[in-house]
């Protein structure tokens, strides 16, 4: 059963095409990586889910309604929540209140203190509940990122290149963060560069390029590809 679709959609700059006719369903329960070169168009894929952008054709259906006209709160409200590239967290607030914020001002379902500590243990960060996010190592901050995206009690979470800048050991660490919130019931929608951390978890793999489907499947096919390899790693792949 798919929980989000993607039809035809189509976003264009002027004579940039971003998303161009891009179609695409993501399963109940999966993890799907979208994996593109850089302008590829995979930021803005996520930009037109979330509702920060609106797209000049085409339809999305989410848990079963078209939400093509609800904008970014109500989106988040339905259960659609995203992590960003470069974490922004309220610096002078601490990881609990950072969480709490989300938790108080996202879907409303429970008490928002206790999701909030909920999420902390989930995300192995409730030893540092008390800390000025600001504080915060890299790590720490990729994973406040991912737990203030949880915060909202998302049905769909879109990870945006949440291991960006780790070590293989953080990015490992991460990792094992990301399976547990799997393992909760959440579909995730992942843009990641870190192919091997991707390719670690996602179940379905999509590339796109200049906005257009290239192939999906899965993941060990879809990296075989001459074409996916030509395209993602560049022509000396195929040498």
């Amino acid at each position: 059963m798919s929980i989000l679709q993607l039809n035809n959609l189509r976003k264009q700059y002027g004579a940039l095409v971003v998303t161009d006719d891009l179609s695409f369903d993501v399963k109940q329960g999966e993890i799907l990586g979208i994996l593109g070169p850089n302008g590829a168009g995979k930021t803005t894929v996520f930009n037109l889910i979330t509702g920060t952008t609106k797209p000049d054709s085409g339809s999305i259906i989410f848990d079963g309604q078209d939400i093509s006209s609800f904008g970014a709160s109500e989106r988040c409200h339905k259960g659609i929540s995203r992590s960003f590239q470069v974490p922004h967290p309220f610096v002078g607030m601490t990881v609990y209140e950072n969480i709490l914020v989300g938790a108080t001002f996202g879907k409303g379902e429970g008490d928002p203190q206790q999701n909030a500590m909920d999420i902390l243990k989930l995300t192995g960060m409730a030893n540092r509940a008390n800390i000025p996010a600001g504080a915060l190592t890299l790590l720490e901050r990729k994973r406040l990122e991912l737990a203030r995206a949880l915060a909202t009690n998302p049905k769909l979470l879109l990870l945006d290149e949440i291991a960006g800048g780790l070590t293989d050991s953080e990015c490992k660490s991460l990792l094992d963060a990301i399976r547990e919130v799997h393992a909760t019931g959440v579909t995730i929608i992942w843009i990641e560069h870190v192919v091997h951390a991707l390719m670690s978890v996602a179940q379905r793999l999509l590339v796109i390029d200049f906005g257009r489907k290239v192939m999906e499947g899965e993941p060990k096919p879809v990296m075989d590809s001459r074409e996916v390899r030509s395209i993602y790693m560049g022509e000396d792949a195929l040498a």
